[in-house]
């Protein structure tokens, strides 16, 4: 769904009073001799305690190649990071921070909690507690808003890496352990058969779901997993939903899904989400409820 006009003028309009306010406009940001983007280029250098791949940071701060690599030089040049090779992949280059560097980024850092304690200073308690609660959903929503959702195909190394850290969540989780056998196979998810989808934050895979169909009109949701460290972003419900349009584009009518009674979360969100518990339709050895949903317009 299409955002609307007015919500994209909200956000772009909160982004430019924020950015004017903390100094992001300013060739010298905190006051230091440096632009904003130098500046949190070094403070990402330096979070790393040995070498970090120019590859990563590429990744990391979404840049152009040869935008990273001008700002680099130009911290090189200064004497504040060093570059040198990756010890297991020469061919990679990797930076790292010099002890003036570190010296700097010590400093940007007190100027910023300085910054952030003055515009704090300005509200009454309760009010900060407001701010800091406001800040940390509209990150918790950009950062859901970055993650992608696509289907890949399910003997690819993602989408195996994916069901291998769901498997072992799962076995950790149940009493009596999950036997990895269990996991769907790539041909019941390939095809007519079926979609694997994956979700990628920063290039890495964090999540992923298996739709296949089980007769006609019918199609079946299989391991909606999230990675621990994207977990609490509603990328589970993002992923179910991407599942159910999947579903819907191959002209399936129903869904169904089962869980195990120890994951509750799992089912207080399929019920969010429209699920109906029914009567069991398969022997699932790890089923202890058994959900449907009718899909609208199908």
């Amino acid at each position: 769904m299409q955002p609307v006009p007015e919500d994209v003028t909200a956000l772009r309009r909160f982004n430019r009073y924020f950015t004017r306010r903390i100094g992001a406009l300013d060739d010298r940001y905190l006051g230091q001799d440096r632009p904003l983007g130098e500046a949190r280029l070094l403070f990402e250098i330096a979070e790393s305690r040995t070498g970090v791949p120019l590859r990563d940071l590429r990744t990391r701060l979404g840049l152009d190649a040869g935008y990273l690599s001008r700002m680099v030089k130009a911290l090189e040049a200064q004497g504040l990071v060093r570059l040198g090779r990756h010890p297991e992949d020469s061919r990679m280059r990797t930076v790292e921070p010099t002890d003036a560097g570190r010296d700097e980024v010590t400093e940007q850092n007190r100027r910023a909690d300085v910054l952030v304690s003055g515009l704090l200073r300005g509200l009454a308690p309760d009010q900060r507690l407001r701010l800091t609660d406001a800040v940390a959903t509209a990150q918790r929503l950009l950062r859901l808003a970055a993650v992608t959702v696509v289907p890949v195909d399910a003997r690819t190394a993602d989408a195996r890496a994916c069901l291998d850290a769901y498997a072992a969540d799962l076995d950790a989780r149940f009493p009596e352990g999950f036997d990895p056998a269990d996991l769907v196979g790539p041909g019941e998810v390939s095809g007519d058969a079926g979609a694997f989808l994956v979700a990628y934050e920063e290039g890495r895979p964090v999540g992923c779901g298996a739709l296949r169909r089980t007769e006609p009109g019918v199609g079946e949701i299989k391991h909606v997993w999230v990675h621990a460290d994207a977990r609490r972003l509603g990328l589970a419900r993002r992923l179910l939903d991407a599942l159910e349009a999947e579903a819907a584009a191959r002209g399936l009518a129903v869904v169904r899904l089962d869980t195990h009674p120890a994951l509750t979360e799992a089912r207080t969100m399929y019920e969010r989400a429209g699920y109906t518990e029914i009567p069991a339709y398969s022997d699932h050895v790890y089923a202890g409820h058994w959900f449907e949903k009718r899909l609208p317009g199908v």
